[in-house]
Parts: C-alpha cells; structure tokens; sequence
C-alpha cells in the first residue's frame, strides 16, 4: 500500500507505492488533450488505472507548448499539471497506419477518453459506434464543449463557456464588468463529471458485461455546478447578478477589510453570527431586529457591512480569524497559493507530493514536484509512480507489436488534428 510521509520542507512523499490501486486493471486509452480529460485520467491513473496518453506527432498535447511558467526542463507546469502517472505514444490518427495502431490499442483498453470536436473520431474510424460494435465492453467516453448535436461546431474554450454559461454574469463588481474565475474552473469541473461517467459505466460494465457510451459537456457540466444560482432560475425566475465577494441569500458571507488584508467572513447561521458580535466586541448586534436572522441580515446587508468594516478595523486578518475561530466563526485571510499551501501543511494535509524523477532531460534525478490527489482512500491510497510523460516516451513500449494489426478496415486521409 502507498503510504506518505513528510520530507524535510514538510512536503509529502510517496513512498512504498507499488500497491493495489482501486483501478488496478483497468487500461485508459487517452485521446484527449489540454485539461477537462487530461484531468480526469490523471485522477482515474492516480487511483491505479493505467492510462496511455495518445498525442500527435511533433508538438503533442497542446499544453506542453503553453508557457511560462516552465520547470526546470524547460516543460510547461500547465502540462505537468495534468499528466503525472500516464504513459505517452505518438500516433499520426492522418495515416491509415497511425489509425490502425489506435485500433489495435483501444481493442486492449477497457475505457477510452477523447475531446476531439464532435464528428472527428467516426471520421477517422475511431467513432463511438464503430469501436462499441467491435469491443462491447468497452465504455467510450466523449467529451465535447457543446454537446454532440446543434452545438458540436461551437468551440469549446473555457472562457467562452464561462461567458455564455452564465458563470461570468455572476462573478465580478455590482457595478464592474463581468469577470471570469481566476482559473478554467469548468473544465475542471467537466473532469470531474468525465470520471464520475467513466466509473460509473465501468460499474455496469462489470455487472452486465456491457460497456456504453460516456457524454459530457462543458456547458451542461457549468449549468448543474452553478447550483444555487440555476435553482435560483429554474425553480423561482430568479435571474441573478453580480454581488461581488457577497452572497445572494447569505450574509455576512463575503471578504471585508481590516487593518492590513481582507478576510473572509462565512457566517451560516444565527449562532455564528451572534458568536463573531460577541467576538467583535458588540454583543447587541445579534439582538438587532434588523440582524435577528439571516434573511434580515440579507436585507439589511450594506448597513451590517459598514458595522462589519468598521470593528475589523482594529485589527489584521490573522488576528482576527484566529479570535474568531475559536469562537466558532468560519473566517480566514484571503491568502496567496504560497501561503494556502503552507496552510494546508500546517493541518496535516499533503498540498504537494514528489513523484518519482524524470527519465531524461534537465531535471533527470529532480523528482517532480505535484498538487496531490484529492481523495484520500483508507485502503487504496493515491499513488504517484510515474512522473509527467516526455512527448512519444513510451511508443515503443506501448505499440510493440501492434503495427501488423489487421482488424483496421478505417478510411485513409483524414486529419485527426482537429481540435475540440
């Protein structure tokens, strides 16, 4: 079992890592690039899958070229990022032979996972039906950014889906322009529903002997995780706006000066209100009838916050949020990664993890440096064996053998490089 420990900088480590993952087994064939899919192997290959990365010759995986910042060789930390513990093969999916290794290559996986823009895959003979047809245990998992249908021509950028989706009409100033976050939260977000599918599709795979096609979208994924705002419409009407750090139905719920940084002030009920008033030095506030609960607080939001601004003042945000803590109020500093990171640490939870070192390259002998897996699992843990792939490092390995494979009846001429 992979058990960690804390190097001497209070990093943790991988170590004993050649255990039993849960997804031990379990074979990955990635098509995809830059992040939604990227990110969804890299957790299901963290968790035991062996996940075989499929890039295009020459540049591979767009990410690798998108920098700064780079590591030390030279490689794009967006990359690294996203594709530790996978194997990478080149195949040019624009020749007839690049078509028929892929072929030979999903025949030994047991998922595959590509973000191609909808229509490329079934031109280049690797489309769901075709390889559904020939593996019926297989689960094909596409992942596009408008859906296969009316939307499969539309581009699927992050910013744009935030833009279109709604994200950005809710994010930002009152009175500013609309603002997306700060990183391609959908995305993200989208590979998490990829490997939610993905496993889900394995489960009944395994009962029914059936493997099924997997779809996610990005604009769909952003319409189910905007949550209380999508309820907000579907159920009452209710189009929301900017509030900027604020909250629609909560307060005091959003950051606020003080004598040096802002903090953040997440407040969920009455208790916690009358504990940050006791805390603050002015008890009366949670007797106020203007305060007494939450939805008067909500309507008497910009009176509370002058109150608010006014008493954290008279002090910095790390004294506060540690007073207010210990009194039971969720609060904190808005804090640089550098310091949520040495945060984290300092409650125990591993932030960043070394993976083993490079093969080759400027930073041979440097393990890599990682933001660790999110999910703990008490008996299969989260190993971190292999570091981020060199471009075509494991073709050989991999695809030896392959090329006399003669179950390809694809067409030739078709260019794979098309983008999603």
């Amino acid at each position: 079992m992979s058990t960690q420990h804390q190097t001497p900088d209070g990093r943790a480590d991988a170590i004993g890592g050649t255990g039993r993952g849960a997804l031990e087994g379990v074979r990955i064939a990635d098509f995809s690039r830059v992040l939604a899919g990227p990110y969804a192997t890299m957790l299901l290959a963290d968790l035991g899958a062996d996940v075989i990365k499929v890039e295009r010759p020459g540049s591979g995986d767009d990410t690798r070229a998108w920098h700064p910042p780079t590591d030390h060789d030279g490689t794009s930390t967006y990359f690294l990022g996203v594709n530790r513990n996978k194997k990478s093969v080149v195949l040019d999916l624009a020749t007839r032979a690049g078509r028929a290794r892929a072929h030979a290559l999903v025949a030994d996986c047991d998922v595959l996972v590509e973000n191609f823009r909808p229509g490329t895959m079934a031109r280049l003979g690797l489309g769901h039906q075709d390889l559904l047809a020939r593996h019926p245990r297989l689960v094909y998992c596409s992942i596009s950014g408008f859906g296969s249908g009316a939307g499969a021509t539309i581009p699927g950028y992050d910013l744009l889906v935030q833009a279109v989706g709604g994200l950005m009409s809710v994010t930002g100033t009152a009175d500013g322009e609309p603002v997306k976050a700060g990183v391609a939260l959908v995305d993200v977000i989208t590979g998490l529903h990829a490997s939610l599918g993905i496993l889900a599709a394995l489960r009944h795979r395994d009962a029914t002997g059936q493997g099924q096609l997997v779809e996610v979208n990005l604009l769909g994924s952003l319409l189910s995780a905007m949550v209380n705002q999508a309820s907000a419409y579907a159920v009452a009407g209710v189009v929301p706006g900017r509030l900027g750090n604020a909250h629609p139905s909560i307060a005091p719920y959003e950051t606020f000066p003080t004598a040096d940084r802002p903090i953040a002030l997440a407040v969920g009920n009455d208790k916690q209100f009358a504990a940050l008033a006791e805390t603050l030095g002015e008890p009366g506030l949670a007797d106020d009838d203007r305060l007494r609960t939450n939805t008067d607080r909500v309507a008497h939001r910009t009176e509370l916050r002058e109150t608010l601004i006014r008493l954290l003042s008279t002090g910095g945000a790390d004294h506060w949020s540690t007073v207010l803590l210990a009194a039971g109020v969720p609060a904190g500093p808005v804090n640089g990664l550098d310091e949520a990171f040495a945060f984290a640490e300092r409650l125990g939870l591993p932030g960043i993890v070394d993976v083993p070192a490079p093969a080759a390259g400027a930073a041979a002998g440097r393990p890599a440096r990682q933001v660790a897996h999110p999910v703990a699992l008490s008996a299969t843990p989260a190993r971190y064996l292999l570091p981020p792939p060199l471009l075509g490092q494991h073709t050989e390995e991999i695809l030896d053998g392959f090329d006399g494979f003669d179950g390809f009846d694809g067409l030739d001429g078709h260019d794979g490089h098309a983008s999603v």
